[in-house]
């Protein structure tokens, strides 16, 4: 758990652990957090909007609707134009972690559990630390 806000935190606001642990910070947008999950078997971005105590996207205020589906999008063309792949998934689950957030993952025939849900599927594999630093770079590049 993180001792000190970061420039984007909002008061009153706390980033599930389970997010923390197993994602790396990219940049804060307008209204969510971007994270990339760390598991190198798919690109796989998080969305966490800064709402104390949101777990649905109907928890939010209709303004903060229109901005988190303006930022997924963002966020979605963004991925599909840096990865090339065939197909974009964005869910917000919240079966495990109830803190809102959205996932937003490149998809390609024929990769790890092609056609089924990523969700569940195997053991997560996490990237190399420079290799995960270097995809938030060009994220980061790219919006």
């Amino acid at each position: 758990m993180r001792d000190a806000m970061l420039p984007g935190d909002k008061p009153g606001f706390e980033l599930d652990p389970r997010l923390e642990a197993e994602s790396l910070h990219v940049m804060w947008l307008g209204l969510c957090e971007l994270r990339i999950r760390d598991d190198r078997r798919w690109p796989w971005l998080l969305l966490i909007p800064q709402r104390p105590g949101a777990e649905e996207v109907h928890d939010l205020t209709p303004l903060d609707q229109a901005m988190v589906s303006f930022e997924t999008n963002m966020v979605s063309q963004a991925l599909k134009d840096i990865t090339g792949c065939t197909k974009i998934n964005c869910a917000a689950l919240g079966n495990v972690v109830r803190q809102l957030h959205i996932h937003v993952v490149a998809r390609n025939e024929g990769d790890a559990g092609w056609p089924g849900p990523v969700w569940g599927y195997g053991l997560r594999e996490p990237y190399r630390r420079d290799a995960l630093h270097q995809l938030a770079e060009t994220i980061r590049g790219k919006l």
